[in-house]
């Protein structure tokens, strides 16, 4: 048996394990309400930029899926959104996994979004085209060059990790193009043309800065998705480590108990063996 001074070192350490991962926990936390509040700003702000597009012309979904002019190398691109770092949880590794089994990689050209999923990609063997490092700060990411990089490609699909509640998050996947279309159901659509309004410089620019615009914000969005799905898995994780640190520490606390009634049987066992060795070297003595 250990003994209990050793016993409550390792409790102390454990102790300070199970405090930082409260503080973790709380940030994580706080990092999810930050991060539901950009997702939903975000949609509304799409919401207003839909509805100023859709006074442009009468058909604009028919415009935004053919891409006229765009998309023609004749392969396609997947984007994979990843953590910076590896605090995600198994999170990325599904992400991985799903989209292996999605897709034939030999027609598909990868562009990851985060080192964390750079470097799962590595270790697998898995090569991909680019790679672009997150921001540091989730205040504005610039997605452009991303966008600039996929525009080339007849089909975009975007690999990422989505909130569904702080205790569950799932891996998604969507088409880039089409999901702008979807995600602009909810607003009416307008009949402004050319032929009744002046536009400079043209129409068509407009429409084209426009329709790239949204294809930042849909991508943004999704971003801003696996975030919160990221930091959702990382409060988790951290409930999880402080649960199991307060399980260590009443393990801990028994078995420091159950050293300190050992030492303490010990020490009387030896104080009665010493005072029975007195009593016959007095009687030894005394005879």
């Amino acid at each position: 048996m250990r003994r209990a001074s050793v016993i409550e070192k390792d409790a102390a350490s454990i102790g300070t394990l199970k405090d930082l991962t409260n503080v973790f926990e709380s940030l994580a936390s706080t990092q999810v309400a930050k991060m539901k509040t950009k997702v939903l700003i975000s949609q509304d702000f799409f919401g207003l930029l839909w509805e100023r597009y859709t006074s442009l012309r009468i058909d604009p979904a028919r415009r935004i899926t053919n891409r006229d002019g765009v998309g023609n190398n004749g392969r396609n691109a997947i984007i994979l959104i990843s953590a910076e770092a590896g605090l995600s949880g198994d999170l990325d590794a599904r992400v991985i996994e799903t989209m292996v089994t999605d897709n034939d990689l030999s027609k598909t050209d990868i562009l990851v979004l985060g080192s964390h999923g750079a470097s799962q990609l590595t270790q697998r063997g898995i090569p991909y085209a680019r790679f672009f490092k997150l921001p540091e700060s989730d205040d504005y990411i610039n997605v452009s060059p991303v966008i600039e990089a996929v525009l080339p490609y007849e089909r975009i699909v975007v690999y990422y990790e989505e909130y569904v509640s702080l205790g569950s998050q799932i891996v998604r996947s969507i088409d880039l193009v089409s999901h702008i279309s979807d995600m602009s159901k909810d607003y009416e659509e307008g009949t402004m043309t050319d032929y009744d309004t002046i536009f400079e410089p043209s129409l068509e620019m407009i429409a084209d800065e426009m329709e790239e615009t949204m294809m930042r914000l849909a991508l943004s969005q999704t971003i801003l998705q696996s975030a919160l799905a990221q930091a959702a898995s990382r409060f988790n994780a951290m409930t999880m480590a402080e649960d199991r640190a307060g399980e260590l520490l009443g393990e801990y606390k028994l078995e420091f108990h159950r050293a300190k009634r050992s030492e303490s049987d010990r020490r009387l066992r030896e104080v009665l063996v010493g005072m029975k060795k007195k009593r016959r070297e007095a009687a030894a003595e005394a005879s």
